[in-house]
């Protein structure tokens, strides 16, 4: 359990800031390092006994910091496959007990501490095993911080918090602020929160993407600012309802205190209604209102309106960014204010937000060929998240949908198909439920057609259906799982059968 954070001194933040607001954003002393006592770690703690449930990434840089700080080590996943096998080589080589191919609950119950990675599902086995001894677990990032002295920045939501976290790291570098980026952002665009305590344990300031599976099982983990992008329907094959899903979100808003600041959608009733009462300070970003104080997109502008200077100013125009889609305009508004709220001047904004580059496998043009523009959108894996995708395009679109199945209504796409997609390909293991679904919703003037094989005959067919003028959209509303390791090895081969076919 960490222990709580020790009372601000006499005067407060301000008092100790000179006066200044505690929403200063050119005032890089926030209170948010003041109240990351975890990250004081106390000596006994360092040779407890850590069990760590899962050795994907996240369970291999849990079990390294633990191994790093001496803790004792007991690593354990059901799957002994190749990359398990290989991660768990190494870690029995720096002194960890490894055991695969299923568990020994009776090594992790005896644990101080019990990690559990994100993907490991609730309702497991060895944690309703774990649940009736009455042991507890803490996630990954929970875990992590108890060894980070910097602020936090957190942000979640069903989808957007890829680019609204990378983005909001890029402007605090961007204005002079030492950040580091992680938590779920993967992709090669910052490694896992437990890495980043081994690494950058006092930066000024750590940005940390988190999902619902890693915030259902923290504790005492407390954000500095806290970002809330959207809230709609995901990882049905996980969640019984979307109840549950959002109580996992809610956790987010459940860790923060009366210092936090909270960066929420002013355009999304469900963020609203789960932000309502919250302790702390709630700033909206909005791309229909205009809001004090906030960010919102006014006559074609980002404009942001902070405590304590003279009114709105404009930021930079919408099409200064190079990012496709309005919802990225909503996501650049959920930056500027979280990073504004993190310690970044607004000065260096304009220029940041022109230069932050489309991230892969979200909206990524991966070039035209023949006439033909393909798109990579790999990271849509929720209807909501491919909804947005089209909505971004004019068309006309080709749309790929496929992948594993999460249990989500297919034809919630439909509204967004109109006046933009001619042909729609599903595939994969969703494939045939995604194809009748659409088809029996979206009429006449739209091509239905359930792919059968692998993916280099969906990127065939795609090809085949396109014509010059049209817009190729990689947009799977399904996780991977089916074909691929991952949505980037996924899109990774989009990219590579898209330019390869057309040479």
């Amino acid at each position: 359990m960490c222990p709580h954070p020790p009372p601000f001194p006499d005067g407060g933040v301000e008092e100790r800031a000179g006066g200044s607001p505690v929403l200063d954003p050119g005032n890089p002393l926030r209170d948010g390092r003041f109240r990351h006592a975890q990250a004081q770690v106390k000596e006994e703690r360092e040779r407890e006994k850590v069990a760590v449930i899962g050795l994907g990434a996240s369970g291999d840089a849990a079990a390294r910091l633990a191994l790093r700080k001496g803790a004792k080590v007991h690593v354990t996943d059901t799957s002994s496959e190749d990359p398990v096998a290989a991660r768990g080589t190494v870690l029995a080589d720096l002194g960890a007990e490894v055991r695969l191919g299923g568990h020994d609950i009776e090594a992790i119950a005896s644990a101080d501490t019990v990690v559990v990675s994100p993907g490991i599902p609730p309702g497991v086995p060895v944690l309703a095993a774990l649940r009736a001894r009455g042991v507890a677990w803490v996630s990954e990032p929970e875990f992590a911080c108890r060894f980070i002295q910097s602020p936090l920045t957190i942000v979640t939501g069903t989808n957007g918090k890829t680019t609204t976290a990378a983005l909001c790291a890029h402007l605090l570098r961007e204005a002079g602020v030492d950040v580091a980026l992680g938590g779920n952002i993967g992709g090669g665009l910052g490694p896992p929160a437990s890495t980043l305590a081994a690494t950058h344990p006092a930066a000024d300031r750590i940005v940390l993407e988190l999902s619902s599976f890693q915030l259902a099982d923290i504790r005492d983990l407390t954000p500095d600012v806290g970002v809330m992008t959207n809230l709609g329907v995901d990882h049905m094959d996980r969640y019984a309802t979307v109840a549950d899903y959002h109580r996992d979100k809610r956790r987010l808003f459940e860790a923060g205190d009366e210092h936090t600041t909270w960066v929420v959608n002013g355009d999304d009733p469900a963020v609203m209604a789960m932000a309502e009462g919250v302790p702390g300070t709630h700033l909206n970003f909005s791309l229909e209102t205009a809001g004090s104080p906030g960010a919102y997109l006014s006559g074609g502008a980002l404009v942001l309106d902070w405590p304590g200077r003279d009114g709105p100013h404009r930021v930079a125009a919408a099409t200064d960014l190079r990012l496709l889609g309005r919802h990225n305009v909503a996501n650049a508004l959920a930056a500027l204010l979280a990073a504004a709220a993190s310690g970044a001047s607004s000065h260096t904004a304009p220029a940041a937000l022109r230069s932050f580059p489309p991230l892969p496998h979200r909206l990524e043009p991966v070039g035209t060929f023949g006439g033909v523009l393909w798109v990579n959108d790999s990271k849509a894996t929720n209807v909501a998240a491919a909804a947005s995708a089209l909505e971004s395009l004019d068309g006309p679109v080709v749309m790929l949908v496929g992948g594993t199945d999460k249990g989500e209504d297919f034809r919630s796409l439909v509204p967004a198909m109109k006046g933009r997609v001619h042909t729609v390909l599903a595939y994969g293991a969703a494939g045939e439920r995604a194809g009748a679904e659409i088809r029996g919703a979206v009429g006449r003037g739209v091509a239905v057609e359930h792919v059968l094989g692998g993916f280099e005959e969906v990127v065939d067919a795609s090809r085949a259906a396109a014509r010059p003028g049209d817009t190729v959209l990689l947009a799977p509303a399904c996780s991977s799982f089916d074909m691929f390791a991952n949505y980037q090895a996924r899109g990774d081969a989009f990219r590579t059968l898209a330019a390869g076919g057309n040479r």
